[in-house]
């Protein structure tokens, strides 16, 4: 099996989320007690969220890097940034690593296209739908993501930093945020992104006014075809 490095607090609440599914994910896989090799350095999600807030984004990168770089020193064979907001950066850590970077969107973009996907509502944070790094790289031919207005981003960014980053789950939130999907569903979107990764705390994917696809579960799920795969290629 192969380690899984991930750089985490962004939010802790979320890295809990990764955790859980990449070990149920091996445990299913191989049975038994087995679990994942996991090593994870949590950052100081307060620090990261200021440099957002300034926009200085290539110090960002650089604190993630360094992370990257001592899971790498520590034996990691690939790396994850759990968080989508932070892969505005992903391109300038990966290039640092030596361990390949599994990218939350590449990934969600493969799902997405798998189930026949063609114009999926993309909720995250108001960085994520507004820097266009996340839709640009997710568009391609049949691939045509779309963001809430300026209402609805600023109603979803909110209900990500103030509540579910602070381990808030609102009943009155998952309403708001559902009818964001149905206003979508009837403009046209045919699926919709759980684009934060926080997200999954308080919407459940199959229970959707459209089909979802959390990108957490779907990253996750990544990382441990990744792990597994060595042990897979020598079982073939």
């Amino acid at each position: 099996m192969r380690t899984i490095g991930l750089i985490g607090g962004m939010s802790f609440e979320s890295s809990a989320v990764y955790y859980r599914l990449i070990n149920e994910m091996v445990r299913e896989r191989l049975g038994g007690l087995a679990s994942a090799e996991v090593i994870m350095h949590s950052v100081n999600f307060a620090d990261i969220v200021a440099m957002q807030k300034a926009g200085d984004w290539d110090a960002a990168a650089d604190r993630l890097a360094r992370a990257g770089e001592g899971l790498c020193a520590a034996g990691a064979n690939c790396v994850l940034i759990g968080t989508n907001t932070m892969h505005l950066v992903a391109d300038q850590v990966a290039a640092r690593l030596r361990a390949p970077l599994i990218n939350i969107i590449d990934e969600t973009s493969t799902a997405l296209i798998a189930a026949g996907r063609k114009r999926p509502l993309l909720l995250a944070t108001r960085y994520t739908m507004e820097h266009g790094f996340y839709t640009d790289r997710m568009r391609r031919p049949g691939l045509d993501p779309v963001v809430p207005d300026e209402t609805d981003r600023a109603t979803v960014h909110s209900v990500i930093f103030d509540e579910l980053c602070a381990g808030k789950v609102l009943d009155s939130s998952r309403d708001k945020l559902l009818a964001i999907i149905e206003k979508a569903r009837v403009a046209g979107a045919d699926s919709v992104i759980l684009g934060c990764t926080e997200i999954c705390l308080i919407l459940d994917p199959d229970a959707l006014p459209l089909p979802g696809f959390d990108s957490t579960t779907i990253h996750a799920r990544a990382a441990v075809d990744f792990a597994l795969s060595e042990k897979n290629a020598l079982a073939a």
